[in-house]
C-alpha cells in the first residue's frame, strides 16, 4: 500500500512540482495551499508523513505543526527560507523530524522522506520486537548518549534535539571515537545514494550540531574538525 504524503505550501508551483515527484517515486500526495483547509484535512485522514512550509500567511507550518500535535504524531518535514536556529529550536521541540532550507532539490527532500518513513517502521519494528526483549543497543561514549531505537540523544544527563540526518552524521562519528571520517563518507550515510549533495553540506550540519551540544554545555568540543581531511568524535 502506498504511502501518503500532504504537502502544505501557499506556492503553488512547489505543491505541484514537489508532489509529481512524489508521485513518480509511488507515494500517494494530498496538497495544501491554505493551512486551515490542510489543518482539518489533517485531522479527518492523517497521512504517514507532512512537508510544512514555514513561512505562509494566516497560519504558519510552527503553528499547525503545534495543533497537528494534539491529534497525531505523524512525522513532520519543515520547509524554511532561512537559517533560523530559535524557529529550528522551537520547531524541533514540539515535534519536527527535520529541516530542508529553500531552494532544495527534489531528490534530497525525496531522500530525507524516505530516512524518515524508514526510521519510523523501525521504531515500530522495535516496540514488537519488546515483547521478545530485543532492542537496538543504546550507543554511550563518555557523556554522549544516544538511543537509535527512541531517536534520542543526550549530553551530562540533558537531552539534546537533533535532525534525523544529524543524528546519522554523529552516530556515525560516535560509533568509532577518533576514528576519521571524511566529508564524503558522512555524505554517504547521511543520504540516499544517488542524490548529489554539496560536501559543504555536512560541514552545515556539524556547525548546527555543536551549536546544539554547546547550547546545554558551552564547552562541547568532541567534535574534531581535521582540515582538509574531515572530522573526529573525541570521547570524553
Amino acid at each position: 500500500m502506498s504511502q501518503v504524503i500532504a504537502l502544505v505550501d501557499d506556492d503553488r508551483n512547489i505543491l505541484t512540482s514537489v508532489s509529481i515527484a512524489l508521485q513518480q517515486e509511488g507515494f500517494v500526495t494530498r496538497v495544501y495551499a491554505d493551512p486551515q483547509v490542510a489543518l482539518k484535512a489533517l485531522a479527518d485522514n492523517p497521512p504517514d508523513l507532512g512537508v510544512f512550509d514555514i513561512k505562509m500567511p494566516g497560519m504558519d507550518g510552527m503553528e499547525l505543526l503545534r495543533r497537528v500535535r494534539g491529534f497525531s504524531s505523524m512525522p513532520v518535514i519543515f520547509l524554511t527560507s532561512k537559517d533560523d536556529e530559535v524557529d529550528e529550536a522551537l520547531g524541533l521541540a514540539m515535534g519536527a523530524d527535520d529541516y530542508i532550507a529553500k531552494p532544495f532539490s527534489q531528490r534530497l527532500l525525496i531522500a530525507r522522506i524516505g530516512a524518515i518513513l524508514r526510521r519510523q517502521e523501525l521504531e515500530r519494528g522495535e516496540a514488537a520486537a519488546d515483547e521478545s526483549e530485543l532492542e537496538t543497543p543504546r550507543l554511550e561514549r563518555g557523556r554522549l548518549v544516544m538511543d537509535p531505537a527512541r531517536h534520542k540523544v543526550l549530553w551530562d544527563g540533558q537531552l539534546v534535539s537533533l535532525t534525523v540526518t544529524e543524528f546519522l552524521i554523529l552516530e556515525t562519528l560516535a560509533q568509532r571515537p577518533g576514528v576519521v571520517k571524511t566529508r564524503n563518507q558522512l555524505l554517504d550515510i547521511a543520504y540516499n545514494d544517488d542524490v548529489y549533495v554539496d560536501d559543504r553540506t555536512i560541514d552545515s550540519h556539524i556547525k548546527r550540531i555543536r551549536r546544539k551540544f554547546r547550547a546545554v554545555d558551552q564547552g562541547f568540543d568532541s567534535i574534531e574538525t581535521l582540515y582538509g581531511v574531515g572530522y573526529r568524535f573525541d570521547e570524553q
